[in-house]
């Protein structure tokens, strides 16, 4: 990028990815759009924002919107990620399914799952609490979304850096899951993977993904407006079964949803329950 961006390229800029994506940009984060769009522009031989943003107005310019859309989302993530929401899913959760699903497939949705390593995690202590309970929550189905083509071609492939296997994950869990593949990498088990489909979502839009007991949405909704929350909120509601739950971060809470989820207190941990 060759020119500082102009109060008018960051105002318009700001409007086309909450249009786009419900990211809400904060102010003064010019710096933040001029690294992580550097390459876009080079590497589409455009010299300013502004005429990035004129190339995104021309017809059939969909990819190259994905494309500046993957670079503005954060993908910072990690294994069994704040911990205590998978405590609840090991002793509260899947104790309580496992008693009420006797013949019903139990149905969990990982929304804006990055890379993997919240679906995987989940899968993880799924497969760890039938160990310990043979016969129990045989049928289990992960579905997790993101809007990120790129993140989920590697979260499909659930092959992951030494690097990345540190953030978070145990050596006992590395080497109960994981085998170890080419080039220092790890390879997450046959078992673990199978429990796990991948789709492209975005959150603003319409989809069709069936009815969840579990709605993971963790860590994304602090990047929308708050009407945008209320709506995303809105439809995962409709999507829980009766007494579905859903998690949200650790940073993240309901306002003004009263009327359609229960607060449950978990020490440590909230999550709320449909009602």
């Amino acid at each position: 990028m060759k020119t500082e961006i102009t109060p008018q390229e960051y105002t318009a800029f700001k409007t086309f990815l909450q249009d786009a994506s419900g990211i809400l940009l904060g102010d003064n984060k010019q710096y933040l759009v001029k690294s992580r769009l550097r390459r876009i522009l080079e590497d589409n031989q455009l010299g300013s924002l502004g005429e990035l943003l004129d190339r995104l107005k021309r017809p059939g310019r969909h990819n190259l919107s994905e494309v500046v859309i993957d670079a503005m989302t954060t993908n910072e993530t990690l294994w069994f990620r704040d911990n205590h929401p998978f405590r609840i899913l090991q002793d509260i959760l899947l104790p309580d399914f496992a008693d009420r699903k006797m013949s019903q497939p139990l149905r969990i949705w990982s929304a804006a799952c990055s890379t993997g390593q919240e679906p995987y995690s989940t899968a993880i202590v799924i497969e760890e609490y039938r160990r310990l309970r043979p016969g129990r929550l045989r049928d289990v189905k992960i579905v997790a979304t993101d809007i990120s083509k790129t993140v989920l071609d590697a979260a499909r492939r659930g092959e992951y850096e030494a690097i990345a296997m540190g953030r978070g994950l145990s050596p006992e869990r590395q080497k109960q899951f994981f085998t170890a593949a080419t080039n220092g990498r790890w390879q997450i088990k046959p078992q673990i993977k199978a429990m796990v489909e991948y789709k492209e979502i975005n959150l603003l839009e319409r989809y069709l993904l069936g009815n969840f007991d579990i709605a993971m949405c963790r860590n994304v909704l602090i990047y929308f407006s708050a009407e945008r929350k209320r709506d995303i909120l809105t439809r995962i509601h409709a999507s829980l079964n009766p007494g579905g739950y859903l998690i949200l971060g650790a940073s993240e809470s309901l306002t003004g949803l009263t009327n359609l989820y229960e607060m449950v207190q978990c020490s440590p941990g909230i999550i709320y329950r449909k009602k």
